[in-house]
């Protein structure tokens, strides 16, 4: 099985559990729909592409290394003619997630990684104004699943806040196939249809596990972010 793992960073991001006119809440992590939505926007398919439902099959799992505080906005819109309503609406903030996809099909993973990387649409981390935090960092591991991959991939939190978590434990959410023995949940996430004038979503099975990691992992070297505004005087 080959494996690409995209990095999830922006400002705000917000993957809906439940979404009424009045209020759109979030979950705590990016749902496989959303990420079958960006790579579907990626390969250029309209919503109403059959295509789309075909990247169920693809292996997912997705690890929180960043943990985001929750951010609620309230608009107030009109309703009718002269009545106004106040809807909510909450997102994620500095969120730091890495989503890891597979396939034994190792073309399908290549033409993800180059869509991704040239994408036909506008890409965005649940609602169209949460865009990337910048070019989307993306790797490609050949023979290993999502599972294994996240199990050894280094912390990608920012250096703040890995000073503040000195030995963390991040919890990876996957297909409950990829976690043999593990108790595992139903969760309204398998896309049936992502047409706005009918969307739809079966459920699929999902487990979780968590992984140690020790203050040494790290992106960076951070003896290059330190800075002494007094070393010239």
């Amino acid at each position: 099985m080959k494996t690409l793992t995209i990095k999830l960073t922006a400002p705000l991001q917000s993957y809906g559990n439940a979404a009424t006119f009045e209020r759109r809440t979030t979950n705590t992590y990016p749902s496989k729909s959303a990420v079958i939505g960006m790579i579907a926007a990626a390969l250029g398919y309209q919503r109403t592409d059959s295509r789309i439902v075909t990247l169920n099959e693809l292996s997912f799992a997705v690890r929180i290394d960043q943990i985001g505080r929750h951010l609620t906005d309230f608009q107030t819109v009109e309703w009718k003619k002269n009545v106004r309503k106040v809807t909510y609406r909450d997102y994620l903030q500095d969120a730091v997630f890495v989503a890891a996809i597979g396939s034994e099909n190792d073309q399908l993973i290549d033409n993800i990684e180059w869509a991704l990387r040239h994408p036909y649409f506008q890409l965005f981390l649940g609602r169209r104004a949460n865009v990337p935090a910048g070019v989307l960092q993306l790797q490609e591991f050949a023979d290993a699943t999502p599972i294994t991959v996240l199990q050894k991939m280094m912390w990608q939190a920012a250096p703040w806040y890995r000073k503040r978590h000195q030995r963390p434990v991040l919890d990876i959410l996957a297909d409950a196939d990829l976690l043999a023995g593990h108790q595992s949940i139903l969760v309204s996430d398998r896309v049936v249809s992502f047409d706005q004038r009918n969307r739809q979503y079966g459920l699929r099975a999902m487990a979780k596990t968590k992984v140690k990691l020790t203050s040494l992992d790290s992106t960076e070297d951070e003896s290059e972010t330190q800075h002494d505004a007094m070393k010239f005087l």
